[in-house]
């Protein structure tokens, strides 16, 4: 709904830093005026199966998108380091908060324990308090990409808003593709939106339908060079609190490898692509005749109590240089698991509903209540949730620690070429996921990934038991 969100906001970052201390409190980088060649943002790389980072929590003021703005940073950063890690890595977070109320961490997507000081979203970090994460990720781990942000419930949309959220990279994509291919130059491609409010980037009564600036890696409009023939691996990534976006590439399909970082059975060509709130795309781009194309989201609604977001161009693709064989793609891609099949041990419907005025949000019938359990699933079972929207307007299902296939939406059978862990429930809609609780026990959540409608209750309590 287009309505304001709560006026409690967070004044707190998220600064990510080496153990060395390298990276922590750096300084913003210069402002990139529009249309300047895209900047990935920095790095930080595991190495030897670890990766140990300094988190600091600040309010900063930054260069963002041409202009000298205060934002809630990661790093000191509007657009903060990826975190590059391998499957069966360990990585290590210790996470200073400086500043108002309290924060947490989110690492959105990752098949890992959400207990104690693992991926736990239950937990308060504040005011001058250091929390010690500690994750270790399976050797399973599926390749693509993934991001981080703040899940503070009620402010997550706030602080999201506000600037804290960036893109985690598992290694491992390139394998499946043929050998000519494997060493194609990457891009991150984080689509991240923010309004203004004096000097600072608005936090408190953020209306979703409200004009806004969507960046990318909190660039306006940068140029993305390609070779005529080149073939490129762009990270698709909505790491905004609330908006959508419908990419569309001028001139040619995208073709998508990995979905919410599931790579793929089969490589298979899109038009356009939905990035709904927290989704993610891994797709192949090639570079076409010598010129100038357009990367755009096009017009898109949420339904008739939602919102309306207009067109805009996010980048611009230029071609040019000396000319790249093209090298053929490949008619299959990567191993998936059907669950179609699968003994279902239990069946659940969640409902998203709302009230009239728009500010409050329910999960069957009820706001969240962190002392509550919704739903209670058993480890090394498979189960089947009917997702049911009794709204005007459309809902981002998401659901934490175990990604999920998606069978039908609306009755009809889905095929998505493999598993993700966003969905977009459509107004006066259904969808059917068949989910498999693996390797972790503990409490966890599903929830509406539109951060305004979670803040405002749309949150339920998920515990997977032995």
């Amino acid at each position: 709904m287009r309505r304001n969100l709560s006026s409690l906001a967070a004044a707190v970052i998220l600064a990510v830093a080496t153990a060395a201390g390298g990276l922590a409190g750096s300084p913003s980088p210069p402002s990139a005026p529009e249309g300047a060649p895209l900047r990935d943002p920095p790095q930080l790389v595991s190495h030897h199966g670890h990766l140990r980072t300094r988190l600091v929590v600040e309010r900063r003021q930054v260069d963002v998108a041409g202009r000298k703005l205060w934002a809630l940073t990661y790093n000191g950063r509007y657009m903060p380091p990826t975190l590059r890690i391998r499957p069966g890595d360990r990585v290590e977070l210790a996470m200073e908060n400086r500043l108002e109320p309290f924060t947490n961490l989110h690492v959105h997507g990752l098949h890992v324990s959400p207990r104690g000081h693992s991926d736990n979203v239950l937990i308060h970090i504040h005011p001058r308090q250091t929390f010690h994460y500690s994750y270790r990720f399976p050797d399973n781990l599926l390749p693509g990409t993934y991001w981080y942000h703040s899940h503070a419930h009620p402010i997550s949309g706030p602080q999201v808003a506000g600037g804290m959220s960036g893109v985690i990279v598992v290694e491992g994509l390139k394998r499946y593709l043929p050998p000519g291919l494997r060493g194609i130059k990457e891009h991150v491609i984080a689509l991240k939106d923010f309004q203004v409010q004096g000097d600072a980037v608005k936090t408190k009564d953020l209306h979703i339908s409200a004009p806004t600036n969507r960046t990318v890696n909190g660039q306006l409009n940068p140029a993305i060079h390609i070779r005529p023939g080149e073939v490129q691996l762009w990270r698709l990534a909505n790491v905004s609190a609330n908006i959508y976006y419908k990419v569309h590439l001028q001139g040619q399909p995208f073709q998508v490898i990995a979905h919410d970082a599931n790579p793929v059975d089969r490589i298979w060509p899109a038009d356009s692509l939905l990035l709904a709130a927290g989704a993610r795309f891994d797709v192949l781009v090639r570079g076409g005749p010598p010129g100038r194309t357009q990367v755009q989201t096009l017009p898109y609604s949420t339904g008739p109590a939602g919102n309306t977001f207009p067109q805009a161009t996010l980048a611009t693709l230029v071609s040019e240089g000396a000319p790249v064989h093209p090298e053929a793609l490949p008619p299959t891609f990567a191993p998936t698991q059907d669950l179609g099949r699968a003994t279902v041990a239990a069946r659940h419907t969640i409902v998203f509903s709302e009230n009239t005025a728009g500010t409050k949000y329910y999960i069957n019938g009820k706001q969240f209540d962190m002392n509550r359990v919704d739903i209670r699933s058993k480890l090394n079972t498979v189960e089947e949730w009917t997702v049911r929207n009794d709204s005007n307007e459309e809902h981002s299902f998401h659901v934490h620690t175990n990604d999920f296939q998606l069978m039908s939406i609306n009755g009809r059978r889905h095929q998505g070429h493999g598993w993700q862990d966003t969905a977009s429930v459509l107004p006066k809609g259904q969808i059917v996921v068949r989910i498999r609780f693996a390797d972790y026990t503990g409490k966890t959540v599903l929830h509406c990934h539109i951060l305004n409608h979670e803040d405002a209750g749309m949150m339920a309590i998920l515990e997977i038991v032995k």
